[in-house]
Parts: C-alpha cells; sequence; structure tokens
C-alpha cells in the first residue's frame, strides 16, 4: 500500500485581510510547485518559474 498520495501544503505568507497569499505545495512525485493568489487569480509556479519570479520582484525599485 503506498502512503500519503495527496499532496502536502504550506501557507508561506498571507495578508490580513486574506485577499492575498503565497503557499508551497509538494506533489507525491516530489516536484514543488508554490501559488501566488492575488484575490480570485492563482498563478501557479514550478520551481524554476518561482526563482525566475522572485528575480524579477527583488529587481522592482524600493519606491
Amino acid at each position: 500500500m503506498v502512503k500519503d498520495q495527496e499532496p502536502t501544503s504550506i501557507t508561506l505568507s498571507e495578508t490580513g485581510g486574506f485577499n492575498y497569499s503565497i503557499w508551497r505545495t509538494e506533489e507525491p512525485d516530489g516536484e514543488i510547485t508554490y501559488q501566488l493568489q492575488l484575490n480570485n487569480i492563482t498563478i501557479h509556479f514550478f520551481q524554476e518559474e518561482w526563482d525566475e519570479f522572485l528575480q524579477l520582484v527583488r529587481q522592482l525599485p524600493k519606491k
């Protein structure tokens, strides 16, 4: 019998109003995905895409 075939998700960050959140999911096959929820829109990223997205966000000007 194969144990625990369900993905495991953890919330990484969310706003107080719960309109924005980021969570990470580990699939049974070991694949890691990230979900960025912006109100009623959810964007899914594989690990390589997430890394590139973080690079982009880090380039944003502070003000």
